[in-house]
């Protein structure tokens, strides 16, 4: 399937939340998702997840990869969020060249849906806990530009990790 182009900070349809879908309608729209996540880590060199919103497609569907498990999050809900929190940086696909520094729940639970329709549940710690919301976050129409407190949380790619190089 097709590259999709990764609609940038400024497009509505950033904003638009996303609808729930049948799990059995979502084949082209994960395999867009994946095709689109290699070829951005290809000429960008990170990412490990993407929504269908960020692709145009405004629907309940997550595709993440990370440490070699792939997971298709088909009408993800949360069922519970840690209360214990942490701060970090995170980037976007939608604007690459910018890092934004929030506030993350350490641990999450989800309940979503497979391909066939089954319902799973998945429980996430750390930084995958972070992409998951960030990801949700997407599908609801909040950037995490959304959650910076202040212009001091916002950050140049290239200058954050400059200043990583010399920690």
């Amino acid at each position: 399937m097709p590259v999709r182009r990764i609609l940038l900070l400024g497009d509505p349809v950033l904003r638009e939340v996303s609808r729930r879908v049948e799990p059995a309608d979502t084949a082209e729209v994960l395999r867009d998702l994946e095709d689109t996540l290699a070829e951005f880590r290809r000429t960008h060199g990170f990412g490990r997840g993407i929504s269908a919103v960020q692709i145009g497609a405004p629907v309940r569907v997550i595709f993440l990869e990370v440490g070699g498990r792939r997971y298709e999050l088909i009408n993800p809900e949360y069922t519970f969020k840690s209360e214990e929190r942490f701060m970090l940086y995170d980037d976007c696909f939608s604007f690459p060249h910018l890092m934004v520094r929030l506030e993350r729940h350490k641990r999450v639970g989800l309940r979503h849906q497979d391909r066939a329709g089954e319902w799973r549940e998945l429980e996430a710690v750390d930084s995958l806990s972070e992409l998951i919301q960030h990801e949700m976050d997407h599908l609801d129409g909040v950037l995490a530009v959304d959650h910076a407190r202040s212009s001091m949380d916002l950050m140049m790619r290239e200058e954050y990790l400059r200043q990583r190089a010399h920690e």
